[in-house]
């Protein structure tokens, strides 16, 4: 079912990246396909209907005829990791000719908005095609997360001439379709446009071995309203010989009415095993007869799926060796519900053998969602404590962040040690400093002492944790590193990370010798296993090392090695490599390159909203550095703001080594200063994180729900950034932030 991928990679679903296989006998959709004939010189087609109207029959027949090359993408819940959907689209569209995977990633944590960013690199990889390619992008309503639709948005918005991209969804699209109406842009296919025609109607009862007079085909075109899906399963009772006419009301689209006639006219003259299977086979939203196979008890599941998909029973063949399948999204909705009225006492069995079986073959994730829907917290909490280093490692943050918020929400975090430690180092890492904290004092009051997936030690975890909390302060913090160093298994990802904090908290005790060493060696192991984050943090601290010692040429052997990590692991949208560029900028101008240190400056700004308590002394020792360059560079209003940052993070945080003292005398220096003209510098961290949003299609009270604030604090935001950038309107504010490379 799945290629591609490794053990912390996405495994790449094939299927995906074709149509469905549909039957010889499929009704080709004319009048739809000439609707959209016209749509071929726009750079959008939307194909927007409730469910069983045809739209991914009607597009796959399309794509058989458009002049575009077409790359195609069948959407599913799992692509509600942005970092998934970036490489299901770098793949999709590498089958049609190939681009570069890594332009379409970001380490940028859940609560960031990279959109406009990540859409103009895959504009920028369509417009480098030889030839126009159409993006085919199926059943968008199940992406729901809005950094992902976003980013969909945005690429409608950026899209290079040529270029078409095609999204198929039940409901609102994740488009602008007012801004690409007033353009022109768009082309929209409805409902009516995709309700069948008598002649149309026809040719699906007679494929489906149904042959009415013309009367009654009039009538239950009438009655449906040309609903395909409607006019299958009438045909379907009309086949099953039951003796009399199907109460054609309910093929409407009324869900009860469809779900009544599903368990009267439908199930109730199958066989009884046949209903079974149905039923508790919807429970899979991909299924082969190894698994039915499993989940039934049964053998022979393969020659079944094989039966009802000739039978045309609403089901959909994942891949052309007919190995995979899936129900019909609408009939499997219906069969679910018949299941939860038949046998709901069932329901969390099934999906705990799913998850067995799922799990002996290699498919941890599926493994994992159905573990949960079991509600097995056990298995659950085994198997994510397995696979969610790997998953993070592979940029996707958001379905680890999914995994462990099914802990959080049940009260359960505490009673699973390993998911307390590894969810509360991540969420640290991802900067979610409130998620963090509870996970932290979980962590703490859980009992016991296990070895973890990668061969550690619960109490290394704990100490790891410890240390990157800093809540005792860095003599704690340099202790508590060490332990886990000691702990954390050689080979483990995260020994180096334990390595850099303690030394870190080596060198904020002023004890260089040690820290170079620790620093060294963290530097060596993460470089060695592919550790990036955990090597650019290291070498910078090196640098730092070095300027103490008055040892600039090492120092910036040692920043320029550090960028150089960062930028080839495409980290400029991870937190921490806003410590990198930091320390780039004061290197920078201390060799008199005042033209460098503002650009490292600037990247470090974009990620400053990032810097939180969540871990305290990487965020205030990089604000101190911004805060320094800021006072040599004599701008005082961003020398202002980041030392006002680094005073919250001190309240919650006060005991950090030197760097309280250090802030304190570069704040005294500030006050000799005059205060100056407010510029780029000068945005707040709230503020930059409206930065990017403004480049957006976006309106004020769409980024407030995206930022979990209001309208008016919105527009509040935006015009200091008008006021501080010089400009009095949104679209000048785009253009002065992707001037100063504020976007990335």
């Amino acid at each position: 079912m799945r290629a591609g991928g490794g053990e912390s990679g996405l495994l790449l679903e094939e299927a995906k990246f074709r149509p469905p296989a549909f039957w010889p006998d499929t009704v080709p959709r004319q009048h739809a396909l000439n609707r959209m004939r016209p749509a071929a010189a726009l750079p959008v087609l939307s194909v927007t209907a409730p469910a069983g109207y045809g739209k991914t029959a009607l597009l796959s027949q399309w794509a058989d005829r458009t002049p575009h090359r077409v790359a195609w993408l069948s959407l599913e819940r799992e692509d509600n990791d942005l970092a998934t959907l970036l490489a299901y689209l770098a793949a999709a569209l590498d089958r049609v000719e190939p681009v570069d995977p890594d332009a379409f990633r970001t380490a940028a944590p859940p609560g960031t908005s990279v959109a406009a960013v990540v859409a103009r690199r895959i504009a920028a990889a369509l417009a480098a095609m030889s030839e126009p390619v159409a993006l085919v992008l199926d059943h968008t309503e199940l992406v729901r997360n809005p950094r992902c639709r976003d980013v969909v948005a945005e690429l409608a918005v950026h899209l290079p001439d040529g270029a078409q991209l095609v999204v198929a969804s039940r409901g609102a699209p994740p488009v602008p379709l007012p801004s690409l109406r007033a353009r022109g842009a768009v082309a929209e296919i409805g409902v009516d446009d995709l309700a069948m025609d008598e002649a149309e109607a026809r040719l699906l009862l007679a494929g489906a071995g149904v042959e009415p007079d013309d009367e009654a085909l009039t009538d239950l075109v009438r009655r449906t309203e040309g609903w395909p899906v409607g006019l299958h399963l009438a045909a379907l009772a009309l086949r099953s010989g039951n003796g009399r006419r199907p109460p054609v009301d309910a093929f409407t689209g009324d869900d009860r009415l469809m779900a009544d006639y599903l368990r009267h006219e439908l199930l109730d003259h199958l066989p009884g095993p046949r209903v079974t299977f149905l039923t508790r086979t919807s429970v899979l939203d991909r299924m082969s007869g190894p698994l039915c196979d499993a989940l039934l008890g049964t053998t022979r599941s393969g020659q079944l799926l094989e039966t009802l998909d000739d039978a045309h029973l609403l089901l959909v063949a994942l891949d052309r060796r007919r190995g995979w399948y899936r129900y019909h999204k609408l009939f499997q909705e219906l069969l679910r519900a018949e299941l939860d009225q038949r046998e709901h006492e069932n329901v969390a069995s099934l999906h705990a053998r799913a998850a067995a079986w799922c799990e002996a073959n290699g498919l941890p994730e599926m493994a994992i969602e159905h573990a949960q829907a079991a509600g097995d917290a056990d298995l659950a909490a085994r198997l994510a404590a397995r696979a969610m280093l790997a998953t993070y490692a592979a940029g996707r943050a958001e379905t680890v962040v999914r995994w462990v918020q099914w802990f959080d929400d049940r009260g359960l975090v505490e009673r699973y040690p390993a998911i307390a430690v590894m969810g509360g180092t991540l969420l640290s890492i991802m900067g979610q400093a409130a998620a963090a904290e509870r996970f932290v004092l979980a962590a703490e009051r859980a009992d016991g002492d296990e070895i973890l997936p990668d061969g550690s030690t619960l109490a290394s975890w704990r100490a790891l944790l410890r240390a990157w909390a800093a809540r005792r302060g860095v003599a704690a913090m340099r202790r508590d590193a060490e332990e886990a160093s000691r702990g954390l298994a050689a080979g483990s990802r995260w020994r180096p990370v334990a390595l850099a904090l303690e030394g870190a908290a080596c060198l904020a005790g002023g004890d260089l010798d040690r820290a170079d060493t620790r620093l060294a060696e963290a530097a060596g192991a993460a470089l060695d296993i592919g550790a990036w984050p955990a090597a650019g943090v290291a070498l910078a601290e090196r640098a730092l090392v070095a300027v103490r010692r008055g040892e600039w040429a090492e120092a910036a052997a040692a920043s320029a090695h550090a960028v150089e990590v960062v930028e080839a692991g495409r980290l400029q949208d991870y937190g921490p490599a806003a410590a990198v560029y930091a320390v780039a900028a004061r290197v920078a101008l201390h060799a008199g390159d005042t033209a460098g240190a503002r650009r490292a400056l600037t990247h470090a700004a974009r990620l400053r909203p990032q810097l939180t308590y969540a871990f305290p002394f990487l965020s205030v020792q990089t604000l101190v550095e911004l805060a320094r360059s800021y006072l040599a560079l004599t701008d005082a209003a961003g020398a202002r703001v980041v030392l006002r940052e680094v005073r919250q993070i001190l309240r919650l945080r006060p005991d950090l080594g030197a760097l309280p003292e250090e802030a304190e005398e570069l704040q005294a220096m500030l006050d000799l200063l005059d205060a100056g003209p407010a510029g780029a510098s000068a945005l707040t961290a709230a503020e930059l994180r409206v930065v990017p949003l403004l480049s957006t299609h976006l309106s004020f009270k769409e980024i407030g729900e995206r930022l979990h604030i209001s309208r008016n604090t919105v527009k509040t935001h935006a015009g200091a950034i008008y006021r501080k950038l010089g400009v009095g309107s949104r679209s000048d504010a785009i253009a002065r932030v992707e001037a100063l490379g504020l976007l990335g």
